[in-house]
């Protein structure tokens, strides 16, 4: 039977998002090319524009794909639910070409004309939610503003993960966020509850486990295994 038009076109889209994802990890924003892009996904230009108007806004769907990972369940501890989210945004970083490519984007200071200030905002927010709902629960020191602790945060990842990506290739990027975490955390949460929380280097690939389906579990421990030495390789 033939595909339906609405499917055919989601597929299509991620198609151009791929390839353009992986144009701009490879180029950056300057040099990467429509031209590049069309070749690397294999569309006809009317089926590029039909999705995507400009560079820029091919552009701005990979740096919306960052946000379009796995949702992490509600933990009862907020402080955990901050650490996983910034740990599997860490092992994303390892394994999913989408992320780098959005990363590289957030941090190109050559991309003229491209606000990058998206997913700096969004993360922020994120965990600026997830600190105000702490604080409610009396997990914070009382000096803590949320605000001010989520940019700190949010800042530090991206200088840790920049100096990850140009020493190892972000090999070594779970040990570094783990490390991060372990300096900030205790000037912010009660000693209480650091004592609970995982903070561990696999913590993010074991909640990127966590959040499959049940029925997959086992072969997407696998693909995440494999995903991460052929990175290392």
């Amino acid at each position: 039977m033939p595909e339906p038009k609405q499917d055919r076109a989601i597929r299509t889209r991620h198609t151009i998002l791929t390839a353009a994802a992986r144009i701009f990890e490879e180029r950056g924003y300057q040099a990467a090319t429509i031209s590049d892009i069309l070749t690397a996904a294999n569309v006809t230009k009317g089926a590029l524009y039909f999705h995507f108007k400009s560079k820029e806004q091919l552009a701005q769907g990979v740096l919306a794909g960052q946000d379009l990972g796995p949702a992490i369940p509600d933990r009862p501890c907020k402080i955990q639910e901050l650490v996983d989210t910034t740990m599997l945004h860490a092992y994303r970083l390892q394994t999913d070409p989408m992320v780098r490519a959005g990363v590289r984007l957030t941090l190109d200071q050559r991309a003229d004309g491209l606000d990058r200030s998206g997913p700096f905002l969004r993360m922020s927010t994120a965990a600026e939610e997830l600190l105000e709902k702490a604080r409610a629960q009396g997990e914070l020191l009382p000096h803590v503003i949320p605000a001010q602790t989520a940019e700190v945060l949010v800042g530090s990842f991206a200088g840790v993960q920049a100096m990850s990506q140009a020493v190892t290739a972000y090999q070594n990027l779970p040990h570094a966020i783990s490390a991060l975490l372990r300096h900030i955390l205790p000037s912010i949460v009660l000693s209480s509850v650091l004592t609970s929380l995982d903070l561990t280097e696999k913590r993010g690939e074991t909640v990127y486990i966590q959040t499959q389906p049940t029925t997959n579990t086992a072969e997407t421990a696998e693909t995440a295994t494999n995903t991460t030495k052929t990175n290392a390789a």
